[in-house]
């Protein structure tokens, strides 16, 4: 059963590539983790039906913070942005139904808290503007997998 997350790339990314996860690409989660029986190819449809004609995004990057369980996971927030929240509205509720567990983070988890975080020396810094053009769909492969993530469809977002 894949686990998949689907991410605002900050640079885009193509079908196929893989990476470890040491090495993700920056980006800002849309939407969590999640569990499913459907094929990667149906939810790829699903999320370009749902954002058909949604257009590319500006946001504003804000304060660091730190995240997980231990609270020591570097990110830097993204201001509010009521075009990306109203994405990750969409997404919740497109993808919901095909989710394996509909009580799972990515569906009912706290409020949607847009962020990046910080990799290795890569980060966005607070101030900075930054256009989200390209949505992707990524298997979550576990951490020991030798094939790493791998993004399974992108679509570009309009405009």
């Amino acid at each position: 059963m894949p686990r998949l997350v689907v991410v605002l790339p900050l640079t885009p990314l193509q079908t196929g590539e893989s990476f470890t996860v040491g090495s993700w690409p920056l980006h800002i989660t849309v939407l969590a983790p999640f569990k499913t029986d459907a094929a990667p190819s149906e939810i790829a449809q699903v999320i370009a039906a749902t954002m058909a004609g949604f257009p590319a995004l500006t946001v504003s990057v804000g304060p660091d913070a730190l995240f997980g369980r231990r609270h020591d996971i570097p990110v830097t927030l993204i201001d509010d942005n009521a075009s990306l929240t109203r994405l990750h509205d969409r997404l919740v509720e497109a993808l919901l139904p095909l989710a394996t567990a509909p009580n799972e983070p990515a569906f009912s988890g706290p409020e949607f808290r847009a962020h990046v975080t910080v990799k290795q020396h890569r980060r966005v810094h607070a101030g900075d503007e930054l256009v989200l053009a390209q949505i992707a769909l990524v298997d979550m492969a576990p951490r020991a997998a030798a094939s790493g993530r791998t993004v399974l469809a992108t679509l570009d977002l309009a405009g």
